[in-house]
């Protein structure tokens, strides 16, 4: 399962700039990205999403190119088949564990079908959340409110899960409980996660390619998997887009 991620973003407000320039490749079912806050690591995950678009550059997931500016290829947001579970969760307050999970698939104002039901019901009973599934997010401990939102992203068999640091929300004490769910969601699944963390916690736990982002340059780290992976931001002295892809 490869990722290959290669994409220039520039945002700008009033004399502010931000360039994004970051470059890495990643066979292993974890990518961490790595580094201090404000270095880019948090676009990158919008921008393989689609909720963000790229000044240039290419996104492959699994083979499946998302994006190419090269080839004017631009994947929307809802044909990219990802999974996204942000910072925050963002559950809908309004709705109830089960309406939360199901929102993926609903379409415009009709009711779930038959099929769909069962999926809810299925993530529900691997979650835990069963008992819970009429119960407003506000009802819900922090460990239950990442499993509604972890369960939401998956609703869809995505091909990638999206984590924007996961564990952060949470207390020490739920952190190692929550890191091995995820462990387990993982191997249930058998998909590749891409998810920002800053603790050695879950560099250890997780295993996988290392991508640190510096705002001062380029910061090389040689992943457990033994594979040389490269991330910027503002410039890149290394794996340009045009041999990422080659």
């Amino acid at each position: 399962m490869t990722t290959r991620v290669c994409i220039k973003k520039t945002l700008a407000s009033g004399n502010r700039r931000f360039n994004l320039d970051v470059s890495f490749s990643s066979r292993g079912y974890y990518t961490i990205l790595s580094g201090p806050s404000g270095a880019g690591k948090s676009l990158t995950l919008r921008c393989i999403a689609g909720i963000e678009t790229p000044d240039s550059g290419r996104i492959e997931i699994a083979e499946r190119v998302l994006f190419d500016s090269e080839n004017r290829i631009n994947v929307p947001v809802r044909e990219r088949e990802i999974g996204y579970l942000f910072q925050d969760y963002a559950l809908f307050p309004h709705l109830n564990v089960a309406d939360n999970v199901g929102f993926g698939l609903k379409k415009m104002l009709r009711p779930l079908s038959m099929e769909d039901k069962r999926k809810v019901s299925e993530l529900l009973e691997i979650f835990g959340l069963k008992e819970m599934a009429e119960s407003l997010p506000r009802d819900l401990s922090g460990g239950q409110r990442q499993r509604v939102a972890l369960a939401r992203a998956l609703v869809n068999h995505p091909s990638v899960l999206l984590l924007d640091e996961p564990f952060s929300a949470l207390d020490h004490s739920l952190r190692e409980k929550m890191r091995a769910e995820l462990k387990a969601v993982q191997a249930r699944f058998n998909i590749p996660v891409i998810l920002i963390s800053h603790e050695p916690a879950d560099m250890r736990a997780f295993e996988g390619d290392i991508v640190e982002y510096s705002g001062k340059g380029a910061v090389h780290k040689t992943s457990g998997s033994g594979i040389r992976l490269f991330s910027s931001s503002g410039y890149s002295t290394e794996a340009p887009c045009h041999k990422i892809h080659s």
